[in-house]
């Protein structure tokens, strides 16, 4: 729960802070602008408003790492994707974003923190605690924290602490330890496919190169 809230504090710190130029910037994530991830976040925090209020009675069928499927690279074709840049252009100017992603933020992080983590929640026809679903959340603020400043070298990194706990998640993902001469952000980006492994990256990755990169949806 912790680590939820420190993740999604700073992220929503990281948009916040970004200059209004810089929304036209390209962002990590293939095909999208910083406009159109944030707006991406604004339907995130969307999904979590709505899945801590729809509880189950059901015993748990995933965790904070089973509820992550390994899936293929996104094509761009996938029509909520395609949808995204479309709604972010929309808004028009960023302060309007920025208000709109503040706004169903702070209501996403305050209800996170008044949650019961033992309490069981529905989501993607998935049963799993709340403790647990806000945990597999660490994963993907991280990432997109680094997809927010993939091309913006003065923005703010995510907390050292989500950067571990996100790696250890993808760790568990992958079934592997990544090795300990990657950092944790290169393991990330490297594990996800966001960045291509250098040659002596890949012979140290070893067995584990072979496995990447896993795509998380």
């Amino acid at each position: 729960m912790d680590l939820f809230s420190r993740s999604w504090t700073a992220l929503r710190a990281a948009v916040a802070d970004i200059p209004d130029e810089d929304f036209e910037r390209p962002s990590g994530c293939t095909g999208w602008l910083v406009r159109d991830l944030v707006c991406h976040l604004v339907i995130d925090a969307q999904d979590v408003l709505i899945t801590l209020v729809t509880p189950a009675e059901t015993e748990p069928t995933v965790d904070a790492v089973t509820y992550w499927e390994l899936v293929e690279p996104p094509t761009g074709e996938d029509p909520l994707d395609a949808l995204i840049p479309r709604l972010a252009a929309a808004y028009g100017e960023p302060r309007w974003l920025k208000f709109h992603f503040d706004d169903v933020g702070s209501a996403a992080g305050r209800a996170a923190e008044l949650a019961d983590p033992a309490v069981r929640v529905s989501t993607r026809d998935e049963v799993l605690t709340v403790g647990d679903y806000l945990s597999a959340y660490v994963l993907e603020w991280t990432l997109h924290h680094l997809d927010l400043i993939a091309h913006l070298p003065s923005a703010a990194e995510p907390p050292a602490e989500t950067l571990a706990a996100a790696r250890a998640s993808l760790e568990k993902i992958a079934g592997t330890p990544f090795p300990a001469s990657l950092s944790d952000t290169d393991a990330l980006l490297i594990g996800t496919g966001r960045r291509t492994p250098t040659d002596g990256e890949k012979d140290e990755l070893g067995e584990v190169a072979a496995k990447l990169p896993l795509i998380i949806g």
